[in-house]
C-alpha cells in the first residue's frame, strides 16, 4: 500500500489580484482552505452574489465596511467596523461596499470559482450559472 506524503511546512505562494474595486492578495491556498485580504477602494463595492459551495468568514482589518446581506426578502445592511468579523455560509446572498478604503481578511473553504453573481456594477459573469 502506498501513501501519500504529507504536505511539507514552509514558505508559500503570496498573489496579488486586481479587480475593479481594489485588489485581493491570496496569501494562503490549499484543498483545504484559503486565506486572503481584500482591499476595496472607498466607493466601490463587490458583486451581489452567492456560493453553492463556498463558506467564508471575513474579519475587517480596517476602514469601514457595510456587509449586505439578504434575510428574508431584504438586504440589510450589517455595518462593520475594525474587529468586527462576519460569516457567510453557502446559498446567503451578500456583497461588500466600501465607506472608507478597506483591507478585509476572509478565511473560506478552498472553491475560488464559486460565485453566482447576480448584480456587478463593472458589468462581470459569474464564476457559477446561477
Amino acid at each position: 500500500m502506498t501513501t501519500t506524503p504529507p504536505p511539507k511546512s514552509g514558505p508559500t505562494e503570496v498573489t496579488r489580484v486586481a479587480k475593479p474595486w481594489g485588489h485581493e492578495i491570496i496569501w494562503a491556498r490549499t484543498d483545504r482552505y484559503v486565506g486572503k485580504i481584500l482591499h476595496i477602494n472607498a466607493g466601490h463595492a463587490l458583486s451581489v452574489q452567492y456560493h453553492e459551495r463556498k463558506d467564508e468568514t471575513v474579519y475587517l482589518l480596517s476602514g469601514q465596511l457595510k456587509y449586505w446581506v439578504k434575510t428574508g426578502e431584504t438586504m440589510t445592511d450589517m455595518h462593520l467596523g475594525v474587529g468586527d468579523a462576519f460569516r457567510i455560509t453557502p446559498h446567503t446572498i451578500h456583497y461588500m461596499e466600501a465607506v472608507t478604503d478597506c483591507d478585509v481578511l476572509e478565511a473560506s473553504t478552498p472553491e475560488l470559482d464559486d460565485v453566482v453573481r447576480l448584480t456587478d456594477r463593472y458589468g462581470r459573469e459569474g464564476t457559477s450559472k446561477p
